[in-house]
């Protein structure tokens, strides 16, 4: 249910009327008459994609093997510094 009030009742009344607000209300805040703004209870934001793993299932045609061989490629072609974890690297 929306109630409206004016701005000098607004700001005499401001902790009042969040509290209306937090508890569902919806306060339209006008002047000489006339809706200016509307004071709303926010709604808390969720991240889109919050979870680990939420593309799991998604991603097809996907070959192991061949995805592992291009390590071997780009190891030929940049050096073991790209791969600290190789044999190669320690050396």
């Amino acid at each position: 249910m929306s109630k409206q009030v004016n701005i000098h009742a607004a700001k005499t009344n401001f902790s009042r009327l969040c509290e209306e607000v937090e508890a569902g209300g919806e306060i339209i805040i006008a002047r000489h008459g006339k809706p200016i703004l509307k004071l709303v209870k926010l709604e808390e934001e969720k991240p889109a994609l919050s979870r680990l793993g939420f593309a799991k299932g998604l991603i097809t045609g996907y070959d192991e093997d061949e995805f592992n061989a291009l390590d071997a490629e780009i190891l030929a072609m940049y050096g073991p510094e790209w791969f600290p974890e190789t044999d190669d690297a320690r050396k």
